[in-house]
């Protein structure tokens, strides 16, 4: 594996490793060492870019899925891309998209690609399957959940 490919994969695990410790704190510094003109490509309810979007979605989840915990299934590292196809649960206890919290609990899947430029995470690109959570949720319409 080149130092590249290493290197990048160790900045990946640690941002990983953040989201997943409940600690919005925590997960804000380890945003912040991120290119600081991050671009984020994804589904997010926010007008905000970069850094601030990260921040403000991480800080939504939290409160609105204090226990969300997302597990990393595939993880592909060429060049200076990652791409990592994750599983997210959590348990909606909190406000969520101007709903009240419902009790119920999600399991949706999501995949990002990850660009690096200078050692640091410089774009981010993401499909979240955000139909399913939301019918889990009984936010929407459509279908059985599973």
């Amino acid at each position: 594996m080149t130092d590249t490919r290493t290197s990048n994969l160790a900045v990946f695990q640690r941002f990983h490793e953040a989201t997943n410790s409940g600690d919005i704190d925590h997960i804000a510094r380890v945003v912040d060492e991120l290119a600081p003109d991050v671009l984020f490509h994804a589904p997010a309810p926010v007008e905000a870019t970069g850094a601030a979007a990260l921040k403000f979605i991480w800080a939504a989840l939290l409160r609105a899925f204090p226990d969300i915990h997302v597990t990393v299934e595939d993880t592909i590292a060429e060049d200076d891309k990652i791409v990592f196809r994750n599983t997210v649960t959590g348990t909606n206890l909190g406000p969520y998209r101007g709903m009240p919290p419902t009790g119920r609990a999600v399991r949706y899947d999501e995949i990002f690609v990850v660009r690096f430029a200078g050692g640091r995470i410089a774009e981010i690109w993401g499909v979240v399957d955000l139909f399913t959570q939301l019918r889990q949720l009984g936010l929407v319409d459509g279908g059985p959940v599973r």
